[in-house]
């Protein structure tokens, strides 16, 4: 679930901000870093586990606002023209070939270095058919927020030039994306959220401003239902609506939540359901025939959905129908042939309420995953039906004009809501929190339960938006969630003679693992002391401060800072009888500070020679550093970390050689291995003959794996179309990293490139002093179609504007 600051300010009155938002306008609303995080903190706490924020102004770093203040006809081109800019760095020229580029436009401007959302172009200076032209003003469709490119951005109202583009258009505004558990269907709405923020005491959830908009005149659709899986049916039209582009606060809101906006009717019914958790519909009142049902369906049926997929009808599938055809399936997917268009002048608002299973077979069955299935599955409020009617009325009068007839009303929506008794007791009986029953009772309250405390026990009433409040536990577990799992005391169980004997640790798993895989790759373990004389911990880092005060010999005074030491002596000891190839590991202990918690378990593989005995088939080979890097790569990948999702960074210790070496991480701060061949220096101190290589991996900077995982793995899909391999070689400076290169060009386009791998690298000859060439071979693998010479096109220039952005590097041709 995503949404935006702003957007959950309109239903909150907090204090965790600088400013507040209005009821209709993204573009005025900001927070605090501190009132964000404090936000992001309650989430946690209150178990709506905050899984990202992300600031969507950084992918419009470079664009701003620009007035055109000149044009003049290009004189090469009968359709270009060269405009004056005046930007916040003063005033350009610029060729444009916009059909409504004028003097008094204000729109956006892509300085040099822009990144283009659309293709990922990195903007510089060209002459376009003989003109410098410096910049490059932009279309809705190359920022990525609607599909117009007709023509240049206009912006309406009083903008001052310079201002950020992203402030401009409402994009400036930090999205949070929440984790919702299946048994919270209220928290897939903006409303639900900010309503457990207040009950935990971060502000005031702000009155429901809903109005049910003024009748005009009959509803003249007849609305009927049959069979049982929609209770509840409501319409309501609205005649004379002017159909366009939405305001620019609701773009920007879906935008952010990575919605493509369409028009004003299909935007309305999409925020809605963000906004409340209320699914609807819109149709095109023109394009419908008779009464308008929500029935099984009929053997033989079939429509065109919006997805632009045809779906067979069963009859155990609800469907929305007229007198003429199907239209779609009840809360899951409506069809084409009643959809809404820039023509459309009269609609009919749907809001229905569908039983949850229904929803969750049909949609199984016919495999459709939309966000009304998402949320009808789980549970909508029953009693959203008519209050999300009139929502969706009122905002399209207000947008989009018309009038609006009297509701029309199939069956009635289902309570939804519960008696139950509740002893307060049972807070303390099951938690072991001390709270008196009336913050018990505000508790509850604030969350929407109606507690009568006169009676004995309790009758808490459930609102109608907790389908998964069944008995007093869960009270228990709601008054617990927003008083704070962190002060539920912690009280040891009693140890009881058949109680099972505790399993092993998430670190004593991690600690066998890497031993069973090290001894899988054919390294022998090594047990080597936790102690070291002083000049050799101080050349691996050691603290003097670790310094032993009584050690059992002088050799053995310091606490070792590393595996790596012990285990490049014992080689040397091996070498001394005779044994040439070595291959040792350890896991234990290391101690690179003296403070609290700068202990910790790390795995260790350090090898020298060849990997094998020299054999007939002369397929072995001198171990190096790549050796060093597998083994790394193997051991973090049983722990789970796939070496694709890693960043390889030129970075490791003084004691690797500084030429050859490496760091494994996601994170530059927080290191997961490092890998390499070991400084001469160190060898001949420890009269050890190199070369030899080694890594080091950290078990506890890696996060523990969730116990439910909050999101399924995507399913590798198998395709039977004939993937595609082109050839790129780049020249870029010679302290450019092969994986930087790489890395780029596999995020160029994530869902046709599923391969990209190093096959040439050189320098010298031709290459310039400072300079050389690597040179990449990219896997395409199309899923739907073959791809055509322009599809291929198109994924090249991303990928070589991906590299010479990341790398600074150009094509080489």
């Amino acid at each position: 679930m995503k949404f935006t600051l702003s957007w959950l300010f309109d239903h909150l009155d907090t204090g965790a901000s600088n400013t507040s938002a209005s009821n209709t306008s993204a573009s005025n609303t900001s927070a605090s870093n501190s009132g964000l995080d404090e936000i992001c903190d309650m989430l946690n706490r209150i178990g709506l586990e905050v899984e990202e924020v992300t600031d969507p102004a950084a992918r419009l770093a470079g664009f701003e606002v620009a007035e055109i203040v000149d044009t003049e006809p290009h004189p090469d081109a009968d359709k270009l023209k060269i405009c004056t800019v005046r930007s916040g760095s003063g005033t350009q020229k610029l060729v444009c070939g916009a059909p409504n580029a004028r003097p008094g436009l204000t729109g956006i401007l892509a300085n040099e270095g822009a990144v283009i959302p659309a293709n990922g172009m990195v903007l510089g200076k060209a002459k376009i058919r003989g003109v410098e032209s410096s910049g490059m003003m932009c279309s809705a469709a190359e920022l990525e927020l609607s599909d117009d490119h007709d023509g240049i951005i206009e912006l309406t109202g009083d903008y001052e030039i310079g201002t950020s583009a992203a402030r401009a258009l409402g994009l400036d505004d930090p999205v949070i994306e929440i984790a919702i558990t299946p048994n919270r269907p209220d928290c897939l709405g903006v409303r639900g959220i900010a309503r457990d923020l207040a009950a935990a005491g971060l502000g005031e959830l702000k009155p429901d401003r809903v109005q049910a908009v003024k009748a005009e005149f009959d509803c003249p659709v007849k609305i009927e239902l049959s069979g049982d899986a929609c209770p509840a049916f409501a319409g309501q039209m609205v005649r004379g609506v002017k159909n366009g582009p939405s305001p620019d606060w609701l773009a920007a809101r879906l935008t952010a939540i990575g919605l493509r906006p369409i028009n004003a009717l299909v935007d309305i019914s999409n925020y809605i359901s963000y906004d409340r958790g209320r699914p609807l519909h819109v149709y095109d009142a023109a394009k419908l025939s008779g009464t308008l049902i929500a029935r099984n369906g009929k053997a033989g049926e079939k429509f065109t959905a919006l997805d632009e997929q045809d779906y067979q009808v069963t009859a155990d599938d609800c469907v929305i129908a007229d007198d003429a055809q199907v239209l779609g399936f009840g809360g899951i997917l409506g069809g084409m042939a009643s959809g809404s268009t820039q023509a459309t002048t009269d609609v009919l608002v749907e809001s229905a309420w569908f039983k949850p299973v229904a929803i969750a077979y049909s949609g199984r069955r016919h495999g459709i995953d939309s966000d009304a299935r998402y949320r009808f599955e789980r549970g909508v409020d029953p009693q959203s039906v008519l209050p999300g009617l009139n929502l969706a009325v009122q905002m399209i009068v207000e947008i989009c004009g018309g009038t609006a007839s009297e509701v029309a009303l199939a069956g009635t929506p289902p309570a939804g809501t519960k008696e139950m008794g509740f002893d307060p007791s049972r807070v303390k009986a099951l938690t072991g929190i001390e709270l008196g029953e009336k913050e018990i009772a505000d508790i509850l309250s604030r969350l929407g339960f109606s507690v009568d405390t006169k009676k004995s026990p309790w009758q808490v009433t459930v609102p109608s938006w907790r389908p998964d409040i069944d008995g007093a536990a869960d009270l228990v577990e709601e008054v617990t969630r927003i008083f704070g799992m962190d002060n539920v005391p912690s009280v040891p169980l009693p140890r009881l003679q058949a109680m099972t004997p505790p399993i092993l640790t998430l670190g004593q798993k991690r600690v066998g693992l890497a031993r069973r895989v090290f001894a899988g790759r054919g390294l022998v373990e090594a047990v080597t002391w936790s102690f070291l004389p002083e000049d050799i911990a101080a050349l691996f880092g050691g603290d003097p401060a670790l310094k032993l005060a009584n050690p059992i010999s002088v050799e053995l005074s310091n606490m070792r800072p590393g595996l790596l030491p012990g285990l490049l002596m014992a080689t040397g000891r091996n070498i001394a009888r005779g044994f040439a190839n070595v291959g040792l590991f350890e896991v234990g202990q290391v101690f690179p500070g003296p403070g609290p918690g700068e202990q910790m378990m790390t795995a260790a593989a350090l090898r020298r020679g060849r990997l094998a005995e020299r054999n007939w088939s002369g397929a072995d080979r001198e171990v190096d550093l790549y050796t060093a890097k597998a083994d790394a790569e193997a051991l973090l990948l049983a722990y789970g970390v796939e070496a694709t999702g890693l960043q390889v960074r030129r970075e490791a210790p003084d004691w690797y050689h500084p030429g050859r070496l490496g760091m494994l991480c996601r994170d530059p701060r927080t290191p997961l291995a490092y890998f390499g061949a070991l400084h001469p220096a160190i060898c001949d101190r420890l009269d050890v003959d190199g070369p030899v290589v080694a890594c080091e991996v950290f078990p506890e900077a890696l996060p523990a794996p969730k116990v439910k995982p909050t999101r399924a793995k995507a399913v590798p899909v198998l395709s039977s179309l004939q993937a595609v391999r082109r050839d790129f070689a780049f020249e870029v400076d010679a302290d450019v990293a092969a994986g930087d290169v790489i890395r780029a060009a596999r995020g160029a386009d994530k869902k046709l490139i599923v391969a990209v791998h190093l096959f040439d690298a050189f320098s010298g000859g031709v290459m310039a002093a400072g300079r050389k060439s690597l040179a990449i071979e990219v896997t395409l693998q199309p899923i739907e179609a073959t791809l055509t010479d322009e599809e291929i096109e198109a994924v090249s220039s991303k990928i070589i504007a991906a590299v010479e952005k990341a790398t600074s590097g150009t094509l080489r041709s």
